[in-house]
């Protein structure tokens, strides 16, 4: 909360809050849209199924056909409960539901139902760390709405598919907090693991169950703030990147060449790497909202929040802080551990079966995460289970195995080339050097043939010592314990 204090009485006094890009500050804030994972419409019995033959899932209430009334969906609400507690918002116990009119192909009926003036979420925020530093990024409201359905083009011709018509959303608004590119793909990054981690949404980012609008404006630091233009369903984090990078770059060039930005909605283009306009962007009064007359107010009662409540899992956030607790992790490793629910999952089972959080905590956000990255896979589908990297961890903290070495069994685990750590040990003679004649040996080899570093250890350069023990491990093979080198070369230099 003194993050966000001091954010906004920066703001006040004129002062940049974030990097600057060529003498400007940037400022960016989101509107998300996460379509909610209930089996059917948010007022309407119509499948959510994705894939389905164009026009085969848009019943006569999605289109508001004479004689139809929309019915609201129970399960949609409980997600956004489910939002509401996730992100420390205040849930209101009486929302409205209002027309917003507007008219594209796509949505027929000529007006959407969504949320105005009372949103069923409010407030709340966002926490997560962009490398080691920890941001936050405060929520205007989530709101409940209807989709549009999809326009389809395919050279020449165009199509209106319908299905997508009436697919519950909730759609969250920030802040505009965001004073980088950087920051807004963490931001949306930690958003999509929040709500993939409690359920509301399947995220997949290219069915456009989780799309991302970004607003973003440029301006010179104490200047008022610039006019923005939208950059709308961004469905990848990369775009996402490319499009707001060159939106500020644009912007920027278009002021600097006395040219005056205006607002509109602009769409990127992934072939070009730019951004296009779109349309002239319109304000709540363009949309002439009413209160929906077929709709009577949503009202959520008390004892309903607590029982969502009480059925939500562990939230990511506080199982960090129970890592942090609990295994003495720091806050930026416990983050990177939950960054979602089969990560947390795999570290504890590697916990439970034996290994030494810390280490496991290493090899989980280094070596595994750098292999799975490499593969493009997730954790479940990683050729190293827990159990086995619990057996390779507690080899290197009982000292049977150096780093140099535990890579090799890795490697062996991950190509399945063996799958139990003690048999690889044996396979590869990859035990460690116990006979301290050969080791003393090593070491005094080492010493006569770096006079350099030995003289600039004496001299009081430290790491001078490290070279030394990089030569005696690799004049070893990798067996020698780098601890026990360590204190034997320092004794033999003393």
């Amino acid at each position: 909360m003194s993050e966000t204090v001091n954010t906004f009485e920066a703001q006040q006094q004129g002062r940049p809050t974030g990097p600057l890009v060529r003498g400007y500050e940037v400022i960016i804030g989101f509107e998300t849209h996460a379509q909610l994972s209930t089996a059917s419409k948010i007022f309407s019995r119509a499948s959510t199924a994705f894939g389905a033959e164009p026009n085969t899932q848009a019943c006569a209430v999605d289109l508001a056909l004479p004689g139809t009334l929309p019915v609201m969906n129970k399960g949609a609400v409980e997600r956004a409960i489910k939002l509401g507690l996730a992100l420390g918002s205040h849930i209101a116990p009486r929302s409205v539901f209002a027309r917003k009119n507007y008219f594209y192909p796509d949505l027929p009926k000529g007006y959407q139902i969504s949320q105005f003036e009372i949103p069923v979420v409010q407030g709340g925020s966002v926490t997560f760390f962009v490398g080691e530093e920890q941001k936050t990024v405060r929520l205007v409201r989530a709101h409940l709405e209807e989709d549009a359905g999809k326009s389809v083009h395919e050279g020449s011709h165009s199509g209106i598919d319908l299905n997508r018509a009436g697919t519950p959303l909730l759609e969250i608004v920030t802040e505009p907090d965001m004073r980088s590119t950087a920051e807004a793909v963490a931001y949306a990054k930690e958003l999509h693991k929040i709500v993939t981690w409690i359920g509301i949404c399947d995220g997949n980012m290219q069915e456009g169950s989780f799309r991302c609008d970004a607003n973003v404006s440029v301006r010179r630091p104490g200047e008022k703030l610039g006019t923005r233009r939208e950059i709308k369903n961004l469905n990848s984090f990369k775009f996402m990147q490319q499009a707001i990078d060159y939106e500020i770059r644009w912007q920027i060039d278009e002021i600097e060449d006395g040219r005056k930005i205006e607002q509109a909605t602009v769409l990127f283009d992934p072939d070009t790497g730019e951004t296009r306009a779109m349309r002239a962007k319109e304000d709540s009064a363009d949309y002439r909202y009413f209160p929906d007359p077929d709709l009577p107010p949503l009202v959520i009662a008390a004892d309903w929040i607590e029982r969502v409540k009480a059925g939500m899992p562990e939230l990511p956030r506080a199982m960090a802080e129970r890592y942090v607790r609990e295994h003495g992790l720091s806050e930026y490793d416990a983050a990177q551990l939950t960054q979602s629910a089969a990560l947390a999952g795999y570290f504890d089972q590697a916990v439970k079966a034996g290994a030494t959080p810390k280490l496991a905590s290493n090899w989980i956000t280094g070596e595994m995460a750098r292999r799975l990255n490499a593969a493009e896979i997730g954790i479940e589908a990683a050729p190293v289970k827990a159990q086995q990297l619990a057996q390779l961890v507690k080899r290197i903290a009982d000292g049977t195995l150096p780093n140099n070495a535990a890579r090799q069994v890795f490697e062996a685990l991950w190509t399945g080339e063996g799958s139990d750590v003690d048999e690889i040990i044996e396979a590869k003679d990859l035990k460690p050097m116990n006979d301290t004649g050969a080791l003393d040996k090593i070491l005094d080899e080492v010493i006569a043939k770096n006079a350099k570093n030995v003289e600039e250890y004496r001299g009081g350069k430290e790491k001078a010592l490290n070279a030394l023990v990089g030569q005696v491990m690799k004049a070893s093979g990798g067996k020698a314990n780098p601890a026990q080198v360590t204190e034997l070369l320092k004794a033999k230099l003393a």
